[in-house]
């Protein structure tokens, strides 16, 4: 499969989280001194001790989070897995992640050992395990830099994906199967013929102010960036704070980002008074917000 070499072209021009225009560097994150995660302790705590996005962070003073409804998408992300306060994330080939002043936890999930679990890869795979566990079959389908739609409920069935050049077609190949081993099998080829590209034609675009847990900023390219949206907090005043998850090139484990701008609120985002969204290692227009 990787040997076809008008794929393998395109796909090393479609995927990856890497852009010169839109990239921060340790030295170029915004017009202010980055905080480290000392700082943000010295104005927000964080519970060290929660294993959980919603034990771990409580939201800032004067904030509460908005209700979601039991199985939703925004439950479902809220209640993801954090690893140990602490560790570090971790690259697919065992290495740490040295660049500092990203992120503030990593979460609980397995993204294999090829060079896969980038960062439109991470939003696929948060949602794709969404709908798995809620037995949501139908819906989990993805479609490939190339236009292919790769749907899972056609993979249940026992077809397979053929790819010859840039001609991609179904071929029936085992008998009916849907064991989540099968499911991650599913879910490597999608992250390997998909990208930011592909992701972006895929979801809606909303309103900044319409923002909801599960929304994504997003940036297709060759290649682009995307990041998650995994809660969100609200005040009196409609006021919205959020979380926001990554993970990046090469492919490392999903993160909780810090905020590089307002440390006074630790690692939640707030859009009062911004023109654009600054993350650690991206700047996002408004208008990169968009829904599955």
């Amino acid at each position: 499969m990787k040997k076809i070499i008008i794929l393998v072209l395109t796909l090393i021009l479609s995927t990856g989280c890497v852009n010169k225009g839109n990239l921060i560097s340790n030295n170029q994150n915004t017009d202010k001194k980055l905080p480290t995660s000392e700082d943000m302790k010295d104005s927000y705590k964080v519970n060290e001790e929660g294993m959980t996005i919603e034990e771990r962070y409580p939201t800032p003073e004067g904030y509460d989070r908005v209700d979601t409804k039991e199985k939703s998408f925004g439950d479902f992300l809220r209640k993801q897995k954090l690893k140990p306060y602490g560790e570090k994330v971790l690259f697919y080939d065992g290495r740490e992640k040295t660049k500092t002043d990203v992120y503030d936890s990593v979460f609980d999930v397995e993204i294999g050992e090829r060079d896969l679990h980038q960062c439109a890869d991470a939003v696929m795979l948060l949602r794709a395990e969404y709908l798995y566990q809620n037995e949501m079959y139908d819906d989990i389908s993805f479609r490939f830099v190339s236009g292919f739609k790769a749907e899972y409920k056609k993979w249940i069935e026992g077809y397979r994906i053929k790819i010859d050049g840039n001609a991609v077609s179904y071929y029936k190949a085992t008998e009916p199967v849907n064991t989540y081993e099968s499911f991650r099998k599913y879910m490597e080829l999608v992250m390997a013929y998909a990208s930011t590209l592909s992701l972006e034609k895929e979801l809606k675009s909303i309103k900044i102010e319409d923002m909801q847990i599960g929304d994504v900023f997003i940036q297709g390219g060759s290649p682009g960036h995307a990041v998650i949206v995994v809660d969100i907090a609200v005040n009196e005043a409609g006021e919205k704070v959020f979380l926001l998850a990554q993970s990046y090139m090469p492919a490392q484990q999903t993160q909780i980002l810090i905020n590089p701008v307002d440390k006074e609120i630790g690692p939640w985002y707030s859009l009062k008074g911004k023109e654009r969204l600054i993350t650690p290692e991206w700047k996002f227009e408004f208008s990169d917000l968009k829904r599955f």
